[in-house]
């Protein structure tokens, strides 16, 4: 218990200097951006005087540590700043983006853990015979298509071809309007899933195949249990720990393709906040959305990693 408790510290201590570390190197980054905040809140007739009155009002003349200083501070209160000319705040935008984004990485995780557990788990039932060949040719294929190609391949086959699926418009809620949401997200979430589930479909195989290899699978087929018993009562339970724990270091990842393949697909997610601060000029929205989804990262980061340590107490000694 000592040695979780140390290791959970250890996560947890990491957490703000992760957080720090990269809110300070995208403010540093966006410090360098030639856009003036003052002509985006003023308009390009703003006067000088009028420029230099609002430089003043918000410190935008002072050393970038001091701005960083006090960007942190407003951060910390949940203050992002705001954009556009009718200075809206950051944190509306990232409210209403964020559960979209969240969702999407939700159905593309949801999508690939069930079809790579199971055509691996399949794939290692049938070792080496037509279905694990035929498996292992999907998985290095899926392994080896880029979700954005992907995902411009199913517009072009179920939306401009088929006419079936929708590639654009507002995202109905799933409250009201059940089947056009899903028709909404199932080609962003397949766009998602199929690079995961060619990657742990093999890594379920392998998993699976040691665990089979073990000498207590043998005794227990010796003393005369059903194959099917010995698989789900101890193979299943001792071959899924990595895949689990492999799976949920991925979900950051997975977040972090979504934010790309709401472009594409144009949902009002995190990416289109990002793209729509770049296409705007507005520092203030870019940095807020990127730091959010940093920091989103690291979260869900270390949760999986002290999730891993309640799942597998043998690394509970390190």
């Amino acid at each position: 218990m000592n040695n979780l408790l140390r290791l959970v510290g250890r996560r947890l201590i990491a957490l703000p200097i992760m957080a720090i570390g990269v809110s300070f190197l995208i403010f540093f980054l966006m410090s360098f951006s030639p856009i003036d905040p003052a002509y985006k809140a003023l308009g390009e007739a703003a006067t000088p005087e009028q420029i230099q009155k609002y430089h003043e009002d918000f410190g935008l003349d002072d050393p970038w540590p001091v701005r960083y200083v006090r960007y942190m501070g407003d951060l910390i209160r949940g203050e992002l700043g705001t954009y556009s000319a009718q200075r809206r705040p950051v944190s509306d935008r990232i409210v209403t983006a964020l559960p979209v984004t969240m969702q999407l990485t939700f159905f593309g995780l949801l999508l690939g853990t069930i079809v790579s557990f199971t055509l691996g788990i399949l794939a290692a039932l049938y070792r080496d015979g037509w279905p694990d060949q035929v498996i292992r040719v999907l998985s290095i294929a899926g392994l080896a298509t880029p979700s954005f190609w992907l995902a411009v391949l199913l517009i072009l086959v179920f939306s401009s071809y088929l006419h079936i699926l929708p590639a654009s418009g507002p995202l109905p809620n799933p409250a009201t309007d059940f089947g056009g949401y899903m028709a909404r997200m199932i080609m962003p979430a397949v766009s998602l899933a199929v690079p995961l589930t060619g990657q742990m479909t093999r890594i379920v195989r392998t998993a699976m195949v040691e665990e089979l290899d073990k000498d207590y699978v043998r005794t227990a087929k010796g003393s005369g249990l059903p194959k099917g018993v010995i698989i789900a009562k101890n193979v299943l339970r001792n071959a899924l720990i990595t895949p689990v724990t492999t799976l949920g270091m991925k979900i950051g990842y997975l977040m972090g393709g979504a934010v790309v393949i709401e472009v594409i697909f144009n949902l009002p997610g995190m990416g289109m906040a990002i793209l729509d601060g770049v296409s705007g000029n507005e520092p203030m929205l870019v940095m807020g959305v990127v730091i959010v989804v940093a920091l989103s990262f690291i979260v869900i980061n270390i949760v999986v990693d002290m999730l891993y340590l309640l799942i597998n107490p043998r690394i509970r000694s390190v």
